[in-house]
């Protein structure tokens, strides 16, 4: 018999919310076969048994957030004497109550004694290490927050905003809130959806956001893509796309402006001496992941290119690990391949600067020839973008910043880089 635990997917998570489980009680499971599923404040992963049995307890339901190390699940050498196959289901909707009266979270059944590590507050919240440590840090008072968790738990999420914030939570304004009516369809975000939501309200609340763009003429660009997309192709086993070229030029200018490689800390801004290139991925209209290139800046254009490639890969099969989505000291968000023309995006924090790669079109342009002549000619062109955080450095440093990405994209020779 053995106790399946909830697994540190990072060394930076305490908790996990369970999102699905693939097997009922009764049901016979192989090792390394996928057991549940698991989201975190950090990636959602499909996590494997590590023995093989049947399963014969599920203690904590979908849709319940429970600390690293506490019992899921049980798998057993035989199957269990009384069938209890029942599917298990969702944890019910929550109707939110009035802040002055949080709801008490559900005792769970034959749960274990709580233990120093999560144990509850003088005022009766459940909170994990995690939670309970930022409210001590920014020395909150639990009671007066709000939680949004399974049965009014509070979040990271709930302390963040009250701290970022800057008022106690009793005292923030609240908007009327929304009712349904006929003919209206009632879909409640997925863990992704709000966590991805309360990061970027804590960023436009935290950042002064600015914005910068310039537009790039990437003929240098396409005219190697074009000669080069047919062997890529066969070699690679993917298409050859403007974000490796792009993503280059971005890790070799922020070499020469280190202050947009760098992260906001307590009045003072951390420089990192390595570019961590984030890169967003869409997971089918369902969430946002940026996964990370570690290390970019030692790479060249073909590992660059597959590490993009495999990351996107992985984060759509849910096969990223936490730190594969952590540590980006630089954010890309690609648009282009729905045909934008300009995105604006949101910080990346506590990352200084996100740029948005656009479509790239074919358009007239002002070409000058050597002898100073110049001629109407088509090229491909488009749009980079860039939000940046207005604490870290003004819009001359950003604008330069650009300036060197799209001298890069098109002078640079391309050909040897593909070599």
């Amino acid at each position: 018999m053995a106790d399946i635990e909830m697994p540190q997917l990072g060394e930076t998570v305490t908790e996990g919310t369970i999102t699905k489980w693939f097997k009922n009680v009764g049901d016979l499971i192989a090792e390394d076969e996928v057991l549940f599923e698991v989201s975190t404040d950090k990636v959602d992963s499909e996590v494997p048994s590590p023995v093989a049995g049947y399963v014969t307890e599920i203690r904590v339901p979908e849709g319940e957030t429970v600390d690293v190390g506490t019992v899921l699940a049980v798998v057993a050498d035989e199957a269990p004497t009384v069938s209890t196959a029942a599917p298990v289901a969702a944890a019910p909707t929550q109707v939110p109550t009035p802040p002055s009266q949080p709801p008490a979270a559900p005792a769970a059944p034959d749960a274990p004694p709580a233990s120093a590590e999560s144990a509850g507050t003088a005022s009766g919240a459940v909170l994990s290490p995690l939670v309970r440590k930022l409210i001590n840090d920014n020395g909150l008072d639990p009671a007066q927050i709000t939680g949004t968790g399974i049965g009014g738990r509070i979040t990271r999420a709930d302390v963040e905003r009250v701290v970022e914030a800057g008022v106690p939570a009793a005292a923030r304004p609240q908007g009327p809130a929304p009712s349904s009516g006929t003919g209206d369809t009632v879909e409640k975000l997925n863990n992704m959806r709000r966590i991805t939501g309360d990061h970027m309200v804590m960023s436009k609340a935290t950042a002064p956001h600015a914005m910068t763009a310039v537009e790039v003429d990437f003929e240098n660009v396409e005219r190697v893509r074009r000669e080069h997309k047919a062997a890529w192709l066969a070699d690679e086993g993917f298409s050859l796309t403007y974000l490796p070229f792009i993503s280059r030029a971005v890790i070799d200018a922020l070499r020469d402006f280190p202050h947009m490689n760098a992260s906001m800390g307590e009045g003072e801004l951390i420089v990192h001496n390595y570019v961590n290139l984030a890169i967003a991925v869409d997971l089918d209209f369902e969430g946002l992941l940026a996964p990370v290139i570690h290390e970019a800046d030692d790479k060249r254009f073909r590992a660059i290119a597959r590490d993009i490639h495999d990351l996107a890969a992985r984060a759509r099969t849910k096969k990223l690990s936490a730190d594969d989505i952590s540590g980006g000291t630089f954010t890309l968000s690609n648009s282009g391949p729905f045909g934008t023309f300009m995105v604006i995006p949101v910080i990346n924090q506590p990352q200084v600067a996100i740029l948005s790669t656009d479509a790239v079109t074919r358009k007239p342009v002002v070409v000058t020839a050597a002898d100073g002549t110049e001629a109407i000619a088509v090229h491909s062109v488009g749009v980079l973008a860039m939000s940046w955080d207005h604490r870290a450095f003004d819009g001359a440093y950003a604008a330069a910043f650009l300036r060197e990405v799209r001298t890069i994209i098109e002078t640079r020779d391309w050909q040897a880089e593909l070599a």
